[in-house]
């Protein structure tokens, strides 16, 4: 099966996205791909986070997936959280919830600064 999208195309909308100061869902994400949301390509995109994550980390850039969020709560799923940001970041506290929101919305807004900064915003 062919990959749901390129690395570099789902990179260039979470860009997009970090230098707006905005997060995006899933569904909002795989409909700028092109697709209609369901769980087997919402787990294929979460691969391919996973992917432009390492590449940003590679380049000396803050974690780009923290911005792919869940439309009920506003946090990202399963798969950013045991991937290792959080816990590289210190953070041992819940998923969900008050204190994950606030990890959450403080880890976006470096990314959010750093991409500001970059686009001269």
């Amino acid at each position: 099966m062919a990959s749901l999208a390129d690395p570099a195309e789902v990179r260039a909308h979470l860009v997009a996205a970090a230098e707006a100061g905005v997060a995006i869902t899933y569904a909002e994400l795989l409909e700028r791909l092109g697709y209609a949301f369901s769980r087997p390509k919402m787990r294929a995109l979460c691969s391919i986070l996973g992917t432009v994550d390492e590449e940003a980390e590679a380049r000396g850039e803050p974690a780009l997936a923290v911005l792919v969020v869940r439309q009920s709560d506003g946090i990202p799923g399963q798969g950013w959280w045991v991937a290792g940001g959080p816990r590289s970041r210190g953070y041992r506290g819940p998923w969900e919830g008050p204190e994950a929101k606030r990890f959450i919305e403080k880890v976006q807004a470096e990314t959010f600064a750093y991409w500001a900064k970059e686009s001269g915003g």
